[in-house]
Parts: C-alpha cells; structure tokens; sequence
C-alpha cells in the first residue's frame, strides 16, 4: 500500500507558512485575495491537485494562477476537472480546510483526512498542468505550487503565462487525446489553429468586418490576441488598446470589461468614431464586453445579456434552417443579474433558466439542453453542445446551415467563458445577419440598471434563496428591500453576497436612469447600515 510521503510534505510545506490571521475560503472563483498573502495556498493547492488526479484515475487536473478582474495587487487560484470544468462542488470544502491548517503537521493530517474520505489510492500517479496570468506575484506563486506538486511527486506540465481560456481548454484536449471525444490540439498552437479556422470558415463569402478594437485591459489576453493577428490573416483585423503588461498598476485599471460594465462608460483611454464597435477583455480574458458609437457619437453597452440574445436568436434560426428544430432544443440560462428586458425578450422565443450567480450553475444547468447557451450580465459565457447534438449535427444531411453550426461548435469554448473566442463568435453572426451595433441593440430595449459594491466585513451574515433573488438573512432586510421596489415603475432590486471579495452587490433596475440609481443606492444605504457599517465612512452616495 502506497503511504503519503509525510516527511516531505512536512519539510516544504514548513517553508510555506500559513498567516495566522487570515481564514481563507474557495468559493465560486477559487481562492482569491492579496497575492503576497497567497503563499501557503499555493503550496497547499499543489497537494489538493495532485490528491484530485488521482482520485480520478491519474486524469489530468488544471490549476490556473489568476485573480481575473481584480485589482493587480490580488491574486488567486483555482482547480480545473478533467472536462475543462470548474471543480465538483464537494472538493471545495477540502481546498478550504487544507488552506486554513494552521501549521505543517495540522496540513500533514488534513491531507491524511481527505484521502481517507475520498478513498483515494495513493498508488494511482497524479498528473497536473498549470498557467498562470500576467501578475506580479504570479511567479513566486507558482514556485509554491510546484513545490506542492514536487511534495507529492506529481507529473506536471507548465502551460506558462497564457489565459484561463487556455487552460480549460488544454485540460480538456489532454484527457481527451486519443479518444472518440477529441477537443483538439493539447497546445496552444492547436487552441489558436482551431478557433481562427472554424471562424474563416464562418466568414467565408461574407463582406469583410470592420476591424474590431480590442481593449486588453493590459492583461493576458493581450498575448493571445497578438498571436491570433498571425492565424487570421487578412480576413478579420483586430486592432489591441490597453495591451501593456509592463508598467506596474496597468493591470485592469480604468479599462477592461469589468470598468466598462460597472462604469457604463468607455474607458478613458478609448475613443470611438460614429458607428465604431469595439469590447473590452478583462483580466485573463475569460470575459467580453461589447459597446459601440451611434451616429451622434454615443456610447451604448452590448453586454452579456445582448451577447445572449444575439447568440441564441442564431443558433435557433440555423438549428430550424437545418431542419433539426424538432430533434434539438435550445435553451439559455441566465443570473438574477440579467437585465428583465432580455429575459422577457428571449422567454417568449425559448426556454429560460434562472440559476445561481457563479459559472459552475450556470455550466451544469445548460448541460441539461441539446444546446444551452449562458452568458452572466458581466460577459462571462459560452454555449454548450451535447454530445447527442454534435453527434446528429456531424451525421445530419448536409446544408449551408449545418455547416455553420458546424463550425460554431469550433470557434466556441465549451470549456468555459473566452472572451476572444466569444468575439470571434458575435463577429460571425453579426457578418451573417449584417448587422451593425445599431441593429444588434435593437432587438431589445434594456431597463436602466445599477450595480453597486457594499463594503461589509462579514459577507456570509448574507444568505439568500430562489436563484440569488430574495434575502433570507439578515432577517427583515428583504421586506424592506421590497418596500423600496415597490415605489419605483419597473423596479427590481436584490442583494447578494460576492462570491469573491468582502463586499455584498447590490442590483437595482427601474423604468428611467434616474430611479434605477436612486433604488441602487437606497438598497445600498439599507445594506450598509444594516451590516453595522461606521456612520462616518458611510459613502455618501448611499441614500
């Protein structure tokens, strides 16, 4: 019987000591905080990885090195399952309790106690392949988690600086290498080679776009969008702004689509010509925000629940074109956070699911279609095709529409959001529909809407239920939330906890600019007080 080795992961991990004063938690995004502080996590995370590969017979497990759209000074970490998944929702109580053993021989037994309640066979060989982003901390992080992996002895791989898009995608293609359910290339080249074709294919015999500006946010993407510039050729030009990875601070601030969509506003370093569109990446390029100019020069977001409607619309005109309307159904699921004009847009074209914010839901709910498309209002998203649906695209007699369904299926992720694919995606149907951002914006009106950031110091005193809509605790608070709501036209509003900073998010939509902002804040000022915020460092913007 094969035993941990206990003096070796005792010997390094005494070199990676946990902070005593920090309780660190996984949640939607993993672990996710000040890098410097992110040390023993990383080490910690090297054994959890490895103990999750061979838990699932020495299949390969993903680790990606990010904090996304977070500000440079953060960092974080989070595990990958075979598929290109977000890891099983169980595992996620061991990634915390290892990370919060106090010390190396509490770590030691942590570690003893997972493999016995998973039952894992410590024979089996542990395979890990890990990324990191552009971050200054990046690198030191990652020596922590190779010493993890080295603790205890796993094969690994490093995928080196590259997106989080990537990543998914290289876990799946390597546990699927071989296999009748072969995701392609495990490399970066592959990754490149089959998003750029399947998208020339898509935009063969069609005018060429206009050329697309791509605001990097000064992070990953910016890498991997110059290497696509070389695969498209002259059929797509993307011109990249905000593409900077060397000067400190650069890194998601005043740009990006987190700026854009929390601001509703381009950012400063942008300007656009009437009638120009552009998006913006966030930080490791797994989201997309879209705006453009209208003929006056002003600016209008398309965001996640436009990239929905646009997307879906699509996919159900081509699937009843193919004449596969009665075999394959179409879904989409969307968050509390969907603005309700899209959903009542799209509730009386198809089916519509509302889950739980956080991409794991979101993933498991649209594998319940033949095609189930998600995109969160923030612009993280993708559309999944299931197997049966692939199977009876591939073998279906062949047609103009077929074909590009076909080739959907290759420009897009179905690992997890990319926002460079999910451009390429959007740029292939509005070539297909001809149509502008003007046209795109018009197939519905959303309701103004605000999101605001609560400071709180304990996130968990927030708990909700049906889907993030209603607050159960603190108790009282959503009568009074309702209160509001009801004196506003087309008033909607909900507070949830964020699953990856101290803050609790307030959404609010009404019928005009004006009251959805003043219900914002109302609900924000209502929150603030009632999480026992100071009375003097009260935003003053809290009503």
């Amino acid at each position: 019987m094969t035993m941990l080795p206990i003096k070796e992961i005792q010997e390094r991990s005494d070199r990676h000591p946990k902070p005593s004063d920090i309780k660190f938690q996984y949640g939607t995004a993993g672990f996710r905080t000040l890098g410097k502080t992110l040390d023993s996590v990383l080490f910690r995370v090297g054994v959890l990885a490895a103990l999750r590969s061979k838990k699932l017979d020495g299949k390969t497990i993903g680790v990606m090195v990010t904090a996304s759209h977070n500000p440079e000074p953060d960092n974080g970490v989070k595990l990958v399952d075979p598929r290109g998944e977000m890891l099983e929702s169980s595992w996620e109580a061991h990634a915390t309790a290892l990370a919060n053993a106090p010390n190396s021989v509490a770590f030691v037994a942590a570690v003893d106690e997972v493999v016995k309640a998973t039952k894992i066979d410590l024979s089996i060989p542990a395979r890990v392949v890990f990324a990191r982003d552009t971050r200054p901390t990046g690198p030191q992080l990652v020596a922590a988690l190779k010493d993890g992996l080295e603790a205890i002895k796993a094969e690994y791989r490093d995928a080196g600086v590259t997106t989080t898009p990537v990543l998914h995608y290289l876990v799946r293609t390597i546990n699927t290498k071989g296999t009748k359910d072969s995701y392609g290339e495990d490399t970066e080249e592959g990754y490149l080679t089959k998003l750029s074709d399947a998208f020339k294919k898509l935009l063969a015999g069609k005018p060429t776009p206009p050329p697309l500006l791509i605001d990097c946010a000064n992070g990953v993407g910016a890498l991997m969008a110059e290497r696509f510039k070389a695969y498209l050729g002259d059929i797509f030009n993307i011109n990249l702004v905000n593409a900077d990875l060397h000067t400190p601070g650069a890194l998601n601030n005043s740009c990006g689509a987190d700026f854009v969509k929390v601001n509703q506003k381009l950012p400063p370093s942008i300007t656009l010509q009437p009638g120009q569109r552009a998006c913006s990446l966030d930080g490791d390029a797994d989201r997309l925000m879209y705006y453009y100019a209208d003929e006056r020069g002003q600016f209008h977001m398309l965001d996640g629940d436009k990239i929905t409607t646009l997307v879906a619309s699509y996919i159900v005109e081509l699937v009843k074109a193919a004449g596969l309307d009665e075999q394959i159904k179409v879904g989409v699921i969307q968050t509390a956070y969907a603005n309700g004009s899209s959903t009542k847009y799209l509730s009386g074209r198809l089916p519509v699911k509302c889950v739980p914010t956080g991409v794991k839901h979101l993933h498991h709910a649209a594998e319940q279609y033949d095609i189930g498309v998600y995109f969160e209002a923030n612009g993280h998203g993708t559309v999944l095709f299931s197997p049966a649906a692939q199977e009876l695209i591939s073998s279906h007699k062949p047609s103009t529409a077929l074909t590009n369904l076909k080739n959907i299926i290759d420009v897009i992720n179905q690992t997890v959001g990319d926002a460079l694919s999910d451009a390429f995606l959007v740029e292939a149907v509005l070539a297909h529909k001809s149509f502008s951002g003007v046209e795109w914006d018009s197939m519905y009106c959303d309701l103004p809407n605000r999101l605001v950031k609560v400071v709180v110091s304990d996130r968990n005193a927030f708990k909700t239920e049906d889907a993030e809509r209603r607050l159960v605790s603190p108790p009282g608070l959503q009568a009074k939330v309702d209160e509001l709501v009801r004196k506003y036209e087309g008033g909607r509003s909900f507070v949830r906890p964020s699953g990856t900073e101290d803050v609790v998010r307030v959404y609010a939509e009404a019928a005009t600019r004006t009251e959805a902002d003043e219900l914002a804040f109302r609900v924000a000022g209502l929150v603030y007080d009632e999480a026992g915020g100071d009375p003097s460092q009260r935003p003053k913007e809290f009503l």
